[in-house]
């Protein structure tokens, strides 16, 4: 019998001319949404405020990740003339902040990077108000392929940490815990604001969830995602735990304490839920932090 999820887990049904009028732009311009791939509980919600996550290079990942739904294999597709639909997408859904992730593609020498970079440029040349936020996979650690991404200057870099340590074998299988911290790190270096997020109910313990809050602010992460994992279906890793407002409550104190600067933690929390709020909040701590300093230089 399918254990049911907590009264804390309810999200919104889809519904009203909103939530339509996303369907019909990512139909028509042949797009794909991680929130219809993934299985985003927060679809319903997202799409009626009208707005989606779009994914690029295909809908068919590489990698066999034991929590994602995105479909693995070997993908048929490298669809060159999708960078000008996806500006268009997000003209047509007006945004004043858009989300990019994409599947990995391990099938190809540059990771997809090049397709990457045409897409923010893209969305750039179309929408010049728009911030662009990217979620992207680790390119399998090669910075070559991090920089065609990175050349194109989105506004926020987002890569996923997705559990602790211990877990990042049987969870990520291909993917590791300090590739993604060296990710992370590249791109600050860089100069760009970063992102990342974790799942709660893998199985991880307190003790690990704490450590990794504190690496995560030790590479002076920016923003941070926290929400529970659901299981996609029976062949997936199952859940351990169902995590509490009050944990995540929790959880985010101590990684505002740690320095990380915005945190949204909560169970239906995902990457981009809410990312042009937590953007928001980001640039005016951001201000704040610079008029305080240049208030204690003077």
């Amino acid at each position: 019998m399918k254990e049911r999820k907590p009264s804390w887990l309810r999200a919104k049904l889809p519904s009203g001319p909103e939530y339509g009028k996303v369907r019909d732009i990512v139909d028509d311009n042949q797009l794909h949404t991680v929130c219809q791939s993934a299985q985003c509980p927060n679809m319903g919600e997202c799409w009626s405020r009208g707005t989606a996550t779009l994914m690029i290079l295909g809908n068919v990942c590489t990698r066999a990740c034991t929590f994602c739904a995105v479909q693995t294999g070997k993908p048929t597709e490298l669809d060159l003339a999708e960078p000008p639909r996806v500006a268009e997408a997000v003209a047509k859904m007006g945004l004043k902040h858009c989300v990019l992730t994409s599947v990995a593609r391990d099938d190809l020498p540059d990771g997809g990077a090049k397709v990457w970079a045409a897409t923010i440029r893209a969305v750039r040349h179309k929408n010049p108000n728009t911030a662009i936020e990217v979620l992207v996979p680790d390119f399998k650690g090669d910075f070559k392929n991090l920089d065609i991404v990175l050349s194109a200057r989105p506004n926020i870099f987002n890569h996923n940490l997705e559990t602790v340590e211990r877990l990042q074998r049987p969870i990520r299988k291909t993917a590791s815990y300090q590739r993604s911290l060296d990710v992370l790190t590249y791109a600050k270096k860089a100069g760009f604001p970063i992102k990342s997020g974790i799942m709660l109910g893998l199985g991880e313990r307190e003790e690990e969830i704490r450590q990794a809050l504190k690496d995560l602010a030790d590479i002076k992460l920016d923003v941070l995602t926290l929400g529970q994992y659901l299981q996609p279906s029976a062949e997936y890793t199952p859940i351990d735990r169902w995590a509490t407002p009050e944990e995540f409550a929790q959880w985010k104190t101590e990684a505002l304490d740690l320095g990380i600067r915005v945190v949204e933690s909560g169970p239906l929390v995902r990457s981009s839920y809410h990312a042009d709020e937590q953007s928001d909040r980001f640039s005016a701590e951001e201000k704040s932090s610079n008029l305080i300093t240049n208030s204690e230089m003077h």
